[in-house]
């Protein structure tokens, strides 16, 4: 398979995952549960999130399909699945479910996921790491942001 397709694949899957994440929040960020939650002083403003998880889909999608060209295995697979999972769950048991012990604990797993990813295969795919770097970053402020609202809500 050429580089393009195996990009366009995880274009494909990745912004799946989006768009099914932002059906199952429902009205989500723009909710009156969400807007009268005591937020983080470090809150981003709404238009930041669309602009983050679109530039991290893209690069995402450009290191997922560097890295199953060298290492297609069950457990890149696997853990990309899982990460899939996490992705979209997270936005149904948060906005939706308002779940905040739980949603926190996925996010949490979601950063561990997307981490492992990194760090594992950081000599494998040498400066294409920095692709996944800012799903790592922005996790971490998510979940910040997402512990912020559990215990000051």
């Amino acid at each position: 398979m050429k580089a393009y397709q195996r990009v366009l694949i995880f274009l494909v899957i990745n912004f799946a995952a989006l768009g099914i994440g932002s059906w199952l929040m429902g009205n989500g960020p723009a909710s009156e549960w969400y807007t009268n939650l005591n937020q983080a002083p470090w809150t981003p403003p709404g238009w930041v999130f669309g602009v983050a998880w679109t530039s991290i889909m893209i690069c995402f999608s450009f290191y997922m399909a560097s890295l199953i060209k060298l290492k297609a295995s069950k457990f890149v697979i696997g853990w990309f699945a899982l990460q899939f999972v996490l992705n979209v769950s997270w936005n149904y048991v948060f906005f939706n479910q308002h779940l905040l012990p739980l949603g926190l604990w996925i996010i949490l797993l979601l950063t561990i996921v997307v981490a492992v990813f990194l760090f594992k295969y950081k000599t494998v795919m040498k400066a294409k790491t920095w692709l996944i770097v800012p799903y790592v970053l922005w996790l971490l402020i998510a979940s910040s942001l997402n512990a912020y609202i559990l215990l000051n809500n």
